[in-house]
């Protein structure tokens, strides 16, 4: 759906109260002012991930920076479910689609893995990636922007696994095979999870075998998908049983 102009969102680095300043970067004068066209005392949306969200009003603009002036808060900070989505990287556009659609879903953090049959690994801009993050949460009225980590080797990653953050495989190998989420999360927990997917190729054997020790393996249907349509329709699945749309 798409953002009302008269309700612009911008994450910045800086906190967040009422009459607090806040100095823009030449890259976000440019928009709100170049851009969006914003003038003196128009509105802006802010966040920062630890403050809510606040009403601003342009009180400097000029065409290398400016100032916003935080007025009152409009939503309290509030945090997505404890939700990693762990992925292999694929190419470019691809995927900077999968990390704006997982930001959208509600990840908290999206965590880059090599695995064998990784072929994208090295050519990887993390600093780009979590621009589109930004944008996106802008975007999708989170007050939350997930980190986009480095890539990290798969032997690594699952070596210094947190048993506690369970893990929903999605096994291109299981295809017809039922679901084995809970239906509802048990109480008082917070339960953390991750979502495991492929490359193009999928798993090795090896990385299947090491998943299944230790995961909950999930079909996501009898087609073989792309990994930015897997990731969808399973961050989409865990959402509607254990996540906030419960």
């Amino acid at each position: 759906m798409a953002r009302k102009n008269n309700h612009i969102r911008l994450y910045v680095d800086h906190p967040l109260r009422a009459a607090q300043r806040v100095s823009l970067t030449r890259d976000q004068a440019h928009y709100l002012f170049g851009v969006m066209r914003l003038g003196l005392g128009d509105a802006v949306a802010l966040f920062n991930g630890r403050d809510g969200e606040w009403h601003a009003q342009v009180s400097e603009a000029g065409k290398k920076g400016g100032v916003l002036t935080c007025a009152d808060q409009t939503r309290p900070q509030t945090a997505p479910p404890d939700l990693w989505l762990v992925c292999a990287p694929i190419r470019r556009e691809r995927l900077s689609f999968l990390v704006e659609k997982a930001v959208e879903l509600g990840a908290a953090r999206i965590v880059l893995m090599q695995t064998e049959f990784t072929q994208d690994a090295k050519r990887v801009r993390v600093d780009k990636l979590q621009a589109t993050a930004v944008e996106a949460a802008e975007q999708c009225e989170a007050l939350v922007v997930p980190e986009v980590t480095e890539v990290t080797k798969f032997k690594p990653l699952m070596d210094g696994w947190d048993p506690t953050r369970q893990i929903m495989f999605c096994d291109e190998a299981a295809a017809g095979a039922a679901t084995s989420l809970p239906d509802t999360p048990p109480p008082n927990t917070t339960h953390p999870w991750a979502v495991f997917i492929g490359p193009e190729g999928g798993f090795s054997d090896t990385e299947r075998a090491r998943l299944r020790e230790v995961a909950t393996p999930v079909s996501l249907g009898p087609r073989i998908l792309r990994a930015e349509t897997a990731a969808i329709a399973a961050l989409t699945l865990w959402q509607s049983r254990l996540g906030d749309w419960t």
